[in-house]
């Protein structure tokens, strides 16, 4: 007999409340619950590094190549450069290495050795000068860019390198804040300054399109204050979105740097003109933080959810069958009902595992967000058709959970189902991105009062406070300490809604304020 018997493998529908905190009574247990149970990530035995699953990396990989191609399309091409860099190249910029400098990993040997039994660090291998573990790689790169540029027919450079950088960071959350990351990194270099502000913007606007038409998060685009740019930067452009808590994270940025990092590593051209003059610069980045974003905006107290765009396995067919006979004829149908979906370009995982309950199953791909489940069964099969199970439908007011899980299985014509797939998960894709973006709308206020803003922190849940802002560094700190709060964006003219249009006076000091900002707390 082939009976699928439970075995201890099997997981009830409601093991996911007992493995996963729920949000609502500790959001914070609940997002490490969600990595864990959904086998992205884990901790490793060095601290604040983490181990990278397969299903967690399937998803950055996703995100790569749905970036890298955006890239190649505005004239980007990758390269690599090293992981070491020499003290004084990142010396060269004082204030780049002032930002960095607390955060830095320094290497000073290059050997071990074994002394009465005990392996340690040679001291006869120390280094020359030492090398720092890649925080960033403006400073190596442009040592390079000395020897590619020559003359305005040199530029403009647009590269961009997919690679590991290490920020001794000393609290770490896994994706979140690591010691050790993934991520892009884009370094170019332009003949002119308005070229090199066109490329901040226009990389920007790259990394907004990604978050919003491909993560399904809405973002708000605008400008860093000046206590908030990167080091080394004359201008630090990101977009901000909002997560189930109301906390905001900065899920991309775009430098212009105009010309400090030639000026430190001596990088001239001849222009136009014959005459010698420092190409400008941008730098731009994402990075494995966006998986944190993606979890933190779309998850629930039953695990993973995520948007088809980026699941790694868009649609999970579980064969059910009792008897040998039924499962000829189930693994049959669902080889078939496979092949149809994969030759529709969708990523399909046909779950045949033997000695493990449908149950389990369902419980597995439920948990690591598979979009759409498929379960085919010989009374499917007699009638025609596929039974469906969405990973996610839009809430309805006042719905109670066991109603909202009945709303998430169709029993469905069979080519129907098959014809129908790709509109199915374009809904979803919708779906995601509206509720994300309803959901901020919800947690927004425009706040012209000191009051108001503190009773909305304090005794609201917070948010997005839209506020006139004419601080100083010295008064967002003031703010920080007293609210937890920081300017997140000085937002662009195009995302600055009606009602936050205009001008007033600044929330904290009084003064004068030509437009609002984003405050909220952060990650």
């Amino acid at each position: 007999m082939a009976k699928q018997q439970q075995g201890p493998q099997e997981k009830s529908q409601d093991a996911g409340k007992e493995t996963i905190t729920p949000r609502a009574k500790d959001y914070a247990q609940w997002y490490l619950d969600v990595v864990k149970q959904a086998e992205l990530a884990e901790h490793s035995g060095v601290r604040g590094c983490m181990v990278i699953r397969p299903h967690g990396y399937a998803i950055w990989e996703r995100m790569q190549r749905e970036l890298d191609d955006r890239f190649k399309a505005t004239g980007h091409v990758n390269a690599y450069f090293p992981l070491f860099i020499p003290l004084s190249y990142l010396a060269k910029e004082e204030q780049h290495a002032a930002g960095f400098a607390k955060e830095c990993a320094v290497v000073t040997h290059h050997r071990l050795k074994t002394i009465d039994g005990v392996v340690q660090v040679d001291p006869e291998s120390k280094l020359e000068e030492p090398l720092i573990v890649r925080p960033t790689s403006e400073t190596v790169i442009w040592a390079q860019y000395k020897n590619w540029i020559q003359s305005y027919r040199d530029l403009p450079i647009l590269i961009n390198q997919w690679a590991n950088v290490c920020r001794w960071e000393m609290r770490t959350r896994l994706f979140l804040r690591t010691t050790e990351f993934l991520w892009q990194e884009g370094h170019t270099a332009h003949a002119t300054e308005a070229e090199a502000i066109e490329e901040t913007h226009r990389m920007l606007g790259v990394y907004a399109d990604f978050a919003e038409n491909v993560m399904a998060v809405p973002v708000v685009q605008g400008a860093k204050s000046p206590g908030e740019r990167f080091p080394g930067a004359l201008e630090s452009l990101c977009i901000e979105a909002m997560m189930q808590d109301g906390k905001a994270l900065q899920a991309g940025t775009s430098h212009y740097l105009g010309q400090n990092f030639a000026k430190s590593s001596d990088v001239k051209f001849l222009n136009k003109d014959g005459k010698l003059e420092f190409p400008y610069a941008t730098s731009w980045g994402v990075s494995t933080r966006l998986i944190g974003a993606l979890i933190m905006t779309h998850s629930d107290d039953a695990g993973l959810v995520l948007p088809p765009k980026l699941a790694p396995i868009q649609i999970a067919i579980v064969p059910i069958y009792k008897s040998d006979d039924e499962k000829a004829k189930v693994l049959q149908e669902a080889e078939a009902v496979f092949n149809e979906l994969k030759g529709q370009g969708l990523s399909v995982k046909l779950d045949a595992r033997e000695g493990m309950h449908p149950g389990a199953k369902y419980f597995e791909w439920e948990m690591k967000g598979v979009p759409v489940r498929i379960e085919i069964g010989p009374k499917d099969i007699e009638k025609g058709s596929l039974c469906l199970v969405r990973r996610y439908v839009a809430e309805q007011e006042g719905e109670s959970e066991q109603d909202l899980r009945k709303r998430k299985k169709a029993f469905v014509p069979r080519g129907e189902a098959l014809s129908g797939m790709k509109a199915l998960l374009d809904e979803m894709q919708r779906q995601l991105y509206e509720r994300a973006k309803a959901a901020r709308v919800r947690r927004t206020r425009t706040i012209d009062q000191l009051a108001d803003f503190e009773r909305f922190f304090k005794d609201e849940g917070g948010g997005f406070a839209w506020v006139h802002w004419a601080g100083s560094a010295e008064d967002e700190d003031a703010m920080a300490k007293k609210y937890e709060t920081s300017v997140r964006c000085i937002p662009l003219a195009s995302q600055i809604p009606e009602a936050a249009r205009g001008e007033g006076k600044c929330i904290y000091t009084g003064k004068p304020s030509t437009q609002r900002v984003v405050m909220a707390k952060s990650y």
